[in-house]
């Protein structure tokens, strides 16, 4: 079974380019990918990890806010 990962952009942040390129690369190798999408929120992103058992979580943000919001 492969291993479930959650991709999500944390916060204002609204360029998602390279969070894409990155999931494709992580699906390539084997991952199952969920991709939350933009201007998610920490709670969000961890109740979406519960409920889909998720193995890892990756955050994506340019502005440096995950500092004080993950």
């Amino acid at each position: 079974m492969a291993q479930r990962i959650i991709l999500a952009k944390l916060g204002l942040d609204g360029h998602d380019r390279g969070l894409k390129v990155v999931a494709r690369m992580l699906r390539d190798a084997g991952f199952e990918v969920i991709y939350l999408g933009l201007r998610q929120t920490a709670e969000s992103i961890v109740a979406a990890a519960e409920q889909e058992d998720a193995d890892a979580i990756g955050l994506s943000m340019h502005n440096g806010g995950h500092l004080t919001l993950a």
